[in-house]
């Protein structure tokens, strides 16, 4: 009896969690997004191969005009990506920063992404001390950040499915060592179905609840209080990423840093990751 209740459990448990994996897979963008001519008053069929072609010609400044229009219909990491190289190429280096943080969103795995990243950084003026972290945490996040939300999704799918084959070799095999097998890889793979759900949820967080900002002006004053008027805290530089620690007025946001330093900036000086 005791059996029974066990695999009625993980059976039960298993497909919850591959209903919630189902809903956590986020659409992407389709790579090649066409415009309506009429509403774009454009004459011609936006794509993302004539970015592409602005990019490797030099045109530096035309290829981030098409990624923008790009992006209109849709997010996509490689769109951002490219658009990212491109301010890059141009000297933006706060508009490169922002959009390769926008890619790293979509594909936290992707290590050209993170890389061209850290090239940019290096170039902004204000320089980030990271905050230490216990090694656990970190390896923690490095684990999540190896796949999207989508891939966590449909990883926690393909192990639910390898459950089930477990839980048939443990119940229906007459081999001793068949059932063993399947027991403890069903244990297992009940594991991985609800770390991968975690993780899966954990990265539709960070794309839904965007709470990280780039300053994009070339420098901002960071003030005690909403207003021009508010006493002067410290300065910010374009391609400084902070977090947005209050989002309910619509000309100032407060923001902190790493350090736990917190102040106000007007909207327009940052741009929501």
């Amino acid at each position: 009896m005791n059996l029974i209740k066990y695999i009625i459990v993980l059976v039960v448990f298993g497909f919850s969690s591959l209903t919630y994996a189902q809903d956590t897979i986020i659409e992407e963008a389709p790579q090649d997004i066409e415009l309506n001519d009429v509403e774009y008053l454009v004459p011609v069929t936006i794509n993302k191969a004539m970015a592409d072609s602005a990019y490797i010609n030099n045109d530096f400044a035309g290829a981030a005009q098409l990624y923008e229009q790009l992006l209109l219909d849709g997010e996509a990491a490689d769109v951002y990506y490219n658009l990212g190289n491109s301010y890059y190429k141009s000297d933006e280096i706060a508009k490169a920063i922002l959009n390769y943080e926008r890619a790293l969103l979509l594909e936290p795995g992707n290590a050209d992404i993170r890389f061209n990243l850290e090239m940019a950084r290096a170039r902004a003026i204000d320089k980030v001390d990271e905050t230490p972290e216990i090694f656990f945490v970190t390896w923690v996040n490095s684990l999540i950040n190896m796949h999207s939300v989508n891939s966590w999704a449909i990883c926690g799918i393909v192990f639910f499915i390898l459950l089930i084959g477990s839980l048939y070799f443990f119940i229906f095999s007459n081999k001793v060592l068949i059932k063993k097998i399947g027991f403890f890889s069903g244990i297992c793979f009940l594991t991985m179905v609800i770390l991968s759900n975690i993780f899966a949820s954990h990265q539709k967080h960070r794309l839904i609840d965007r709470d990280n900002a780039v300053v994009v002006r070339p420098s901002v004053t960071v003030r005690s209080t909403p207003s021009d008027s508010g006493t002067s805290l410290f300065m910010l530089h374009e391609g400084r990423k902070v977090e947005v620690k209050d989002n309910s007025m619509r000309e100032w946001k407060e923001i902190k840093l790493e350090d736990g330093k917190v102040g106000w900036v007007p909207a327009s000086a940052i741009e929501i990751i």
